[in-house]
C-alpha cells in the first residue's frame, strides 16, 4: 500500500524538483504540499545587507547552477504534489497544523521548511521525517555543506536522513550519504548533484518506512560546528574559494577513503 505523505518544504527550484518528484513516484500518494515563502531566505538576508558583492555572486551562481540541474525537469513533469504556498513560518499556525492532522497521513516530509514545532510534533510522535543537508552530528545549523568548503573538510559535506525532534538536526539518524564529488566540481554542483541523490534516497526511505530498525548512533564529536546565517560573511567565501583554487577537491579526493573511516556516517543497509 502507498504511503500517504504530507510534504512540508520551500518553493525555491530545488524544493520543487523535490515534491514533485515524491509526486510523481508510484510508491508514495502527497495529499498535499505546504511551500513556504522566501521572505527568511540567505538571498534575503544577505540581499539587505551592504558589502556583499561576493556572497550576492556566490549565490547568483548557486542559482544558475540549480536551473542547471532541475529547471528543465520542474518545468516539463506533471505535478502530482498538490502545492499550497504559505508565508515563511505558517507551517506552525494552528490553522495549518489543523489542516495536516485532518489530512491524517502516514508520514510528514520535511524539507527545506521552518523548524516545526509542538503541536504538530505531538500530532505526529515519531511520523515527521526530515532530511539536514549536512552530516550531523558533526556539522549543524545553518549552510552546513558550504562551511566544509571553508574548512577544508569534505568528508563531511552530505546528507542526514532523521526523525524530526524539538532540536536543531538533532533527531535520531535513519540514514546518511555523502556526495560524489568529480575532480573540477564547483561548490554547486556538489551541492545540486547531492540534492538530486537525496531526493531518490528519501523517496526509498518513505516507501521503506515500515522496515526501519534504529541504527547505531554516532558519538557527539568534541569539535561539533553549529553555524548561523550570520556566520555567512564576504571572508567565508574567499576563503572557500581560495581553497578550491589551491587544489583542495583533488587532495580530497586523494585520500577519501581515510578521511571518510576516520569520521564515520550512520549506513541503513536498506539504503545503500
Amino acid at each position: 500500500m502507498n504511503k500517504r505523505i504530507v510534504i512540508l518544504t520551500g518553493s525555491e527550484l530545488r524544493h520543487s524538483f523535490f515534491r514533485k518528484y515524491l509526486g510523481l513516484s508510484n510508491c508514495l500518494d502527497v495529499l498535499k504540499t505546504f511551500c513556504e515563502g522566501k521572505e527568511k531566505s540567505i538571498q534575503a538576508v544577505v540581499g539587505a545587507q551592504e558589502n556583499n558583492e561576493l556572497r550576492q555572486r556566490h549565490l547568483n551562481a548557486r542559482d544558475q547552477v540549480e536551473r542547471d540541474f532541475f529547471e528543465l525537469y520542474v518545468n516539463t513533469t506533471e505535478d502530482n504534489s498538490n502545492p499550497e504556498f504559505i508565508v515563511k513560518g505558517e507551517i506552525n499556525s494552528d490553522e495549518r497544523v489543523n489542516e495536516i492532522a485532518e489530512l491524517s497521513p502516514d508520514l510528514v516530509i520535511a524539507y527545506g521548511c521552518s523548524i516545526i514545532k509542538d503541536p504538530l510534533l505531538e500530532k505526529f510522535p515519531h511520523k515527521i521525517l526530515n532530511v539536514h543537508l549536512g552530516l550531523s552530528p558533526y556539522y549543524r545549523g545553518s549552510g552546513t555543506n558550504f562551511w566544509p568548503f571553508v574548512n577544508n573538510e569534505l568528508e563531511f559535506v552530505g546528507a542526514t536522513f532523521m526523525y524530526m525532534d524539538k532540536g536543531v538536526d538533532t533527531g535520531e539518524i535513519i540514514h546518511q550519504i555523502r556526495p560524489v564529488i568529480v575532480s573540477g566540481d564547483s561548490i554547486h554542483q556538489i551541492g545540486n548533484r547531492l540534492i538530486k541523490d537525496m531526493t531518490k534516497v528519501y523517496a526509498s526511505i518513505i516507501a521503506g518506512f515500515d522496515n526501519i530498525t534504529g541504527m547505531k548512533q554516532p558519538e557527539i564529536p568534541a569539535n561539533e560546528r553549529y553555524y548561523k546565517k550570520k556566520d555567512f560573511t564576504e571572508e567565508s567565501i574567499v576563503t572557500a574559494y581560495e581553497n578550491l583554487t589551491n587544489g583542495m577537491i583533488d587532495e580530497y579526493l586523494n585520500v577519501k577513503d581515510k578521511k571518510c573511516m576516520e569520521n564515520p556516517i550512520v549506513i541503513n543497509d536498506l539504503f545503500k
